[in-house]
């Protein structure tokens, strides 16, 4: 079972002034911008995540990570929601991506309620936002007044997207592209916490030997953990079989993760670099050591990515469908 997690009036403090420097940058962003002319969407999203997660744990880990991909791809506009040929939807790097039943549905709720008001960038947010708290991770308040962009394109996703075998230069460069720094990469990574991958995501860290064995070609890997990695992936229906993120706490959102890494299971080579590297290596262990902390930072690095690239204003619209423009 998950850790409560209680904020004591300092971190608190800090939480605050951490959130409202950065809503100086984005005016039209504001805490409970729905107060008046949707004052349930926020519980409308929240019910809608825990409902949908008490019927399929997977759903958390869907959803967080639905929310990294139409970030980091002309930021959190909700693109990755439109449907059609050459979407970035219909990219191969997206393929895998879930939890759009979820934002229907809580989009669907709204609109029956308060239509036209509430954008689908909120709601792959807030859903985000529920997502870790549903899986007995920390509450965080985010700004909304998000709008939604008006265009999605296949080809904008792999220039953006990080590969899960890029060195952690690679990942660097990505996340400075987005404003974001190297405490965030490693904070963030942290979502790997929940989840489930498929076997292509990470078999590049093995090889078939002559006879068509898997054989370990990546020493960081603990030998039990890439046994049992061989053993799940071997079967001629890898390619749709999935396998936990996190090995020891898969369906809760703790630090589990940062002392799998301590302990070379991170199941990526992303992962796993975090840990290599001197310039990580220390915030690894920090967080690795204190739940708490982790939380901390996971609020703060979270909020700087749902103001990734946003939309504000006139710029962009509220789709009355997530799947189309209007």
């Amino acid at each position: 079972m998950a850790s409560s997690y209680r904020i004591n009036c300092s971190t608190l403090l800090h939480l605050l002034m951490f959130l409202s420097s950065l809503l100086t940058s984005s005016a039209n962003l504001s805490f409970n911008f729905y107060a008046s002319s949707c004052s349930v969407a926020e519980f409308l999203v929240r019910n809608t995540v825990r409902s949908a997660t008490s019927s399929d744990p997977t759903i958390p880990g869907k959803l967080l990570r639905l929310f990294f991909h139409d970030c980091f791809v002309q930021g959190c506009d909700a693109s990755v929601l439109i449907q059609g040929n050459s979407t970035e939807k219909s990219d191969p790097g997206n393929a895998s991506l879930g939890g759009f039943s979820v934002i229907d549905t809580a989009k669907n709720a709204i609109e029956n309620l308060c239509p036209a008001t509430v954008s689908c960038a909120d709601i792959v947010a807030l859903a985000a936002r529920d997502a870790v708290e549903a899986a007995g991770g920390p509450v965080v308040e985010i700004p909304t007044g998000r709008r939604d962009g008006k265009e999605s394109m296949a080809a904008n996703v792999r220039p953006n997207i990080i590969d899960t075998d890029f060195t952690l230069d690679q990942m660097i460069d990505a996340f400075s592209s987005k404003g974001l720094s190297i405490q965030d990469l490693v904070v963030l990574s942290g979502a790997h916490t929940i989840g489930a991958s498929h076997c292509n995501a990470f078999n590049g860290r093995f090889q078939r030997d002559s006879k068509g064995n898997f054989e370990v070609i990546d020493a960081s890997l603990d030998n039990s953990y890439a046994e049992t990695l061989m053993n799940k992936c071997s079967s001629s229906e890898s390619s749709s079989l999935t396998v936990s993120n996190d090995p020891e706490t898969s369906a809760v959102f703790d630090n589990q993760y940062y002392r799998n890494l301590e302990t070379h299971k991170g199941l990526f080579q992303t992962d796993s670099a975090l840990m290599e590297d001197n310039r990580t290596r220390t915030m690894v262990e920090e967080l690795a050591s204190d739940e708490e902390s982790f939380f901390q930072r996971w609020s703060e690095s979270f909020v700087k990515l749902s103001m990734v690239g946003v939309r504000v204003g006139e710029d962009g619209e509220i789709r009355r469908s997530c799947s189309s423009v209007n």
